[in-house]
């Protein structure tokens, strides 16, 4: 083998390398990583781990007991929604470098991840304004509609 060859190989084991040093650290990071959020009207505090499970839930000052269970159940979902949504986007964050090209002279090329298919819905969770309300009244009537 030629010696430019063996340089380059060896180039590419070493950012191999590196790479995969970076991501078993972002890995260690997010298994440590949760996102605590409140719904809007301030009844349930919600934390998410990074896989988007739901790892807490606590009813502050015991204010849902002047709701109704569809009330009650909209909180939980929107305080839910939410701590995916910015779990996801962490996520998202934390491996965006390993999504993009190289320095210059680098062999890394950088990985193409479809987001939308890894998180789906929780995408959606949180980040668009208004968008919780009309979530929020879908989720109570089709409560309602299981209680006639």
């Amino acid at each position: 083998m030629s010696e430019p060859m063996q340089e380059r190989i060896a180039q590419a084991m070493a950012e191999l390398q590196a790479t995969q040093a970076a991501v078993a650290r972002a890995e260690a990071e997010l298994r440590q990583a949760s996102a605590t959020v409140r719904s809007s009207d301030r009844v349930v505090e919600a934390t998410v781990g990074a896989q988007g499970e739901l790892t807490g839930l606590k009813f502050l000052d015991n204010k849902h007991q002047n709701m109704t269970g569809p009330q009650l159940a909209s909180s939980i979902m929107e305080a839910v929604r939410q701590g995916r949504a910015q779990m996801a986007r962490r996520v998202m964050d934390t491996f965006a470098p390993f999504t993009q090209p190289g320095p210059e002279g680098s062999m890394r090329r950088g990985i193409d991840l479809d987001w939308n298919r890894v998180f789906g819905s929780a995408l959606d969770g949180g980040g668009q304004a208004g968008s919780g309300r009309s979530q929020r009244n879908r989720l109570l009537d089709e409560i309602d509609e299981d209680i006639d």
